[in-house]
């Protein structure tokens, strides 16, 4: 009996030793996987946090597979071309690590690494001392490995990586910790392919400013050329610094032709190096192979030099010692011509990109733009100079005709004021006048009389022969001009007192009549400086208006009339100046300062507009207003009938002295308004004829060939001021493009911040992009409706704020693909609908607060996604006004942006479901354990499947909730059933539980109100 009990004894401790092991098993199991689960959430929080930098992710996943598999050392290598390079390591010798770092493999069987990349399969070698294809002995030796483990990174079927576990001992991984290598494999991708996709944003979001950076840097460019059109120094330093500052370029400049050689106009060195720059500025650089610029010069193309140093051309001795290597010329190119070059360096070895390149391109134009400016000014000013020049030259002739038309019996004040206007004029020191007594000269004005009066009364008392050793005795001698630059270094020259008097250069001009000279107008200066030809020409004049004082009425008459034509000229200008984007004022003042010099009764002037011209100035605007309107809605096609159609058809002056005596003339009312002779001159641009000047009498009088060159004068003037208001009309137009441009891309990225702050609320990216988009294209109103379902909401507006009840009214209508209305009709066809006038089109059903709001012109734009009407952006004008294409792009932008952020929002909600699912399932691992209740053999065989089962179901779940893939779930449906799956079923539940059924779509979207 004893023994009995004791045996039963024996075997109920055995039983309970039995479960304790067995239970000890259990709970084993059910930490590891608590472990893998943790692992993985951890890993998962890595990706997390790490979206920007994916070696802190690679780090992680190989220390965590290392030390759950309980492996050696682990390695993840990344695919580059066609290699494999280690970027995460895991051991315990830092030199192991090193060496794998430091190495490359390729896809072969001769390598754990490379046999996962050859097969893309999952490699598994207990022991690789036994593996006949394994060839790798430094491996080996230094890591001392036996069993090793190697799962590919796979993305669409492609192997990019591989994840390798090693073991120091012969010891086989177990399923469970492939499997689980697997997973972190799978994150491994899922982390390379975010920061690939954060890589591409960021670098598209760089291309982004870095476009709008240049065309800011163009804009300023413009700017500074529009403020500098006479100088063109600042235009060349802000191209020189911007172009150093967007390319990277370590220093810059630009050379400019002169004649053959080209010389230094600007540096970013200028300011930082002065004494270098002032030395580069004296350097003449010749076209030739030895620099950039002369490299340049030669081809007329771009020249990029990668390494000067390894160019055996280029010979500036100074820029290699100054570290230059990488070089980058672009010319400045007009009608094919050089005219400098833009040049930058680098003191590396890194060539300039396409776009750097393109951009410099751009600088040389408006650096060719504002030379051309400059230069055009430049001649501009140059000739006005001369203009005014003319006009003091003009001016001091006729105060002296003045002085002979009131002193024609005393010629003594005209000589007076010819001595001093002389050398005034001229810049002389001293300027004398001699005249013909007999045989002999004598000094009779001069400009100094009344500053040194003792000097002039020696000179006067001086008689002048005819001879070489003197001025005015060389000009009787000759007849001509005498111009010596140095009187001192003339031999003949025997003046003693003029030379101790310290003058030098000396101009004599003869007073001729049929060829006799009867006096000498002589000009000296105390320093060598030659008389100009327009010096000496204007001295010849003074001579000739000396001697000629028998025509003084004659001349003074033509000198009055030139100076008039002078002055008007003159003020055309002024008012071309003043009126640079209207060119109306200088056609009024043209067309009135015609009639009144040149005696006309009426000047006009027709412009031509398309095919036709019009009359658009006239003289007579405001004293016959009734004649001038009927001008003015005369439309002229080139012909023979009248003056400005004659002029437009031959392309020439038109000069007709008589209108009555000519068969082709056919206005009625310009006959009868008493209009005989008439005067037509083109404005011409190129050869074409722009318009006409018209200029009519009521007399048979004909035009003088001095009248008809001053109104062909008028004529080019008319034309500057119209090519000029032409040309500062396209350069606002552009500036305005520009404005608009910048405008549109401002708001893009607005809507593009607002996108990147709300990735889990889609709704301030609608309400921002109705917002903008109604603001932008100058819609009074604007909605934005959202699928829901079938139908149609509105879900945001424009006018929500503004206007809240008629904004609830419109939140509770539903809408319906059809045509009532441009929403539904959106929804219908899938593409933009524009209608100009709401009223006018038969299919709109017109709501009563539609009419009352007065909406006329609407647009609508579709939100698509592949080829879905996910929903319709709307825009209101309460005005017949259509919007422009460039509006209804910005529009499709904004369209696109909300599909952005609708599409963003959904992923979002994927992954918080699938985080969601996550959750539940370790809840179902840790609630699917069971405890022992019966010390029965069938409660012991009872527990002991369910607790394999439950392991079973547990590993199933982590793997279906790390990769749901297709495998994992049929597996777990055929062992368990459908219904036993616990993250399913606990799906189902989070999804019951914030109001979803269980079958709704993954791309129910939040969204507020």
């Amino acid at each position: 009996m004893s023994a009995t009990h004791n045996s039963t004894l024996a075997d109920c401790q055995q039983l309970v030793a039995d479960l304790q092991r067995q239970l000890a098993e259990c709970r084993a199991e059910r930490d590891e996987a608590l472990e893998y689960q943790t692992a993985t959430s951890d890993v998962l929080k890595v990706i997390s946090r790490s979206t920007f930098d994916l070696q802190p992710i690679l780090d992680t996943l190989v220390e965590t597979g290392q030390r759950l598999c309980g492996s050696d050392n682990a390695t993840l290598a990344i695919r580059e071309g066609d290699v494999f390079r280690c970027l995460a390591t895991r051991s315990h010798d830092p030199a192991y690590d090193a060496f794998l770092r430091s190495r490359t493999f390729a896809p072969s069987r001769e390598r754990v690494g490379g046999r996962v990349a050859l097969t893309g399969e999952v490699v598994h070698i207990p022991d690789i001392t036994t593996d006949p294809d394994y060839r790798h002995p430094e491996a080996v030796a230094l890591g001392k490995l036996r069993t090793a483990l190697g799962v590919p990174l796979l993305r669409d079927g492609l192997v990019v990586g591989t994840l390798t576990l090693n073991r120091q001992r012969v010891e086989p991984f177990t399923e469970r910790q492939i499997e689980l290598v697997r997973t972190f494999a799978d994150q491994a991708v899922i982390a390379m392919e975010n920061a690939r996709l954060l890589g591409e944003l960021q670098a598209r979001t760089r291309d982004l400013e870095e476009s709008l950076e240049y065309q800011t840097a163009t804009s300023d460019v413009l700017k500074v050329i529009s403020r500098s059109t006479a100088d063109v120094q600042p235009v060349l330093e802000t191209l020189v610094e911007t172009a150093v500052r967007l390319c990277g370029a370590d220093g810059g400049g630009i050379t400019v032709r002169e004649g053959e050689v080209y010389r230094y106009a600007a540096s970013s060195y200028s300011a930082a190096q002065p004494e270098w720059w002032a030395a580069i500025r004296q350097r003449r650089l010749v076209p030739g192979r030895d620099s950039i610029t002369g490299r340049v010069a030669i081809e007329g193309n771009v020249v990029h030099v990668e390494d000067l140093a390894a160019d055996p051309d280029f010979a500036v001795a100074e820029s290699v010692m100054a570290g230059r290597r990488t070089a980058l010329g672009v010319p400045l190119l007009r009608e094919g011509t050089v005219l400098g070059v833009i040049h930058l360096s680098r003191q590396r070895v890194e060539p300039f990109t396409e776009r750097q390149i393109e951009l410099v391109r751009t600088f040389a134009d408006q650096a060719v733009i504002a030379m051309e400016n400059a230069r055009l000014l430049g001649e501009l000013q140059a000739r006005t100079r001369d203009l005014e020049e003319s006009l003091e030259y003009q001016t001091a002739t006729s105060d002296v005709l003045n002085v002979i038309s009131r002193s024609t019996a005393d010629v003594q004040p005209v000589l007076d004021t010819v001595a001093e206007t002389a050398a005034r004029l001229c810049g002389a020191d001293t300027g004398l006048i001699s005249i013909r007594e007999g045989e002999v000269y004598r000094y009779v004005s001069s400009s100094f009389s009344a500053s040194e009066p003792e000097l002039w009364a020696l000179r006067r008392q001086e008689t002048i022969g005819p001879g070489r050793d003197s001025m005015a005795g060389r000009v009787a001698l000759e007849g001509r001009v005498v111009h010596i630059a140095d009187i001192s270094a003339d031999p003949e020259y025997a003046v003693p007192e003029t030379v101790a008097s310290g003058r030098r250069t000396v101009l004599g001009v003869p007073l001729l009549r049929e060829g006799a000279v009867l006096g000498t107008i002589n000009l000296s200066r105390m320093r060598v400086e030659p008389f100009t030809e327009r010096q000496i020409e204007l001295v010849r004049t003074f001579a000739d208006q000396a001697v000629i004082a028998i025509e003084n009425a004659r001349l003074l008459t033509e000198l009055r009339e030139s100076l008039e034509y002078q002055t008007a000229t003159s003020d055309v200008l002024n008012v071309i100046s003043r009126s640079t984007a209207d060119v109306q004022p200088v056609l009024d003042t043209v067309a009135e300062t015609a009639a009144r010099l040149c005696g006309a009764d009426i000047a006009t002037v027709a412009v031509r507009e398309g095919e036709v011209y019009r009359f658009v100035a006239s003289s007579t605007s405001a004293s016959e207003p009734e004649y001038w309107a009927i001008l003015r809605q005369r439309t002229i096609l080139p012909g023979r009938d009248s003056m400005a159609a004659r002029v437009a058809l031959e392309g020439r002056v038109v000069h007709v002295a008589d209108y009555a005596a000519d068969p082709d003339f056919a206005l009625p009312e310009t006959v009868a308004a008493g209009y005989h002779t008439s005067l037509g001159v083109p404005l011409l641009r190129e050869g074409a004829v722009l318009g006409t000047i018209n200029l009519g009498r009521k007399r048979v009088e004909p035009y003088t060939e001095r009248q008809i060159e001053l109104v062909r004068t008028f004529a080019d003037q008319a034309v500057i001021a119209m090519e000029n208001a032409r040309l500062l009309g396209e350069l606002q137009a552009r500036t305005r493009d520009l404005e608009e441009s910048l405008e549109y891309q401002t708001a893009t990225s607005d809507v593009l911040n607002v996108i990147s702050r709300s990735t889990a609320d889609v709704q301030p990216v609608l309400d921002s992009v109705m917002e903008t988009a109604a603001r932008l294209c100058g819609a009074d109103t604007g909605t934005i409706a959202i699928r829901e379902g079938e139908v149609y909401r509105y879900v945001a507006s424009s006018f929500s704020a503004a206007e809240p009840e008629f904004w609830a009214t419109v939140r509770q209508r539903t809408i319906v693909p059809g045509r009532d209305s441009i929403p539904a009709r959106v929804a219908l066809e899938g593409r933009v609908v524009h209608v100009e006038d709401l009223r006018a089109d038969p299919d709109y059903v017109l709501f009563p607060e539609t009419v009352a709001a007065g909406r006329r012109t609407m647009l609508g734009v579709p939100l698509l996604r592949e080829g879905a009407v996910l929903g319709t952006i709307s825009l209101v004008r309460k005005r017949v006004q259509p919007f422009t294409e460039r509006q209804i792009e910005l529009v499709r932008t904004f369209a696109d942006q909300a599909v952005i952020a609708i599409e963003n929002a959904r992923l979002l909600t994927e992954l918080r479901e699938s985080l969601e699912q996550q959750t539940a399932t370790a809840e179902v691992c840790r609630s699917s354990i069971p405890r022992p209740v019966s010390s029965s053999r069938s409660s012991k065989r009872y527990w002991k499947r369910r607790a394999r089962t439950a392991a079973r179901r547990a590993a199933l779940c982590i793997c279906s909730t790390a990769r749901p893939s297709a495998v994992s779930r049929c597996r777990a449906s055929r062992r368990t059933g459908p219904s036993s799956c616990a993250a399913g079923s606990a799906l189902a539940s989070s999804r019951l539980r914030r109001g979803c059924s269980p079958e709704s779509p993954l791309s129910t979207l939040p969204m507020r109100g």
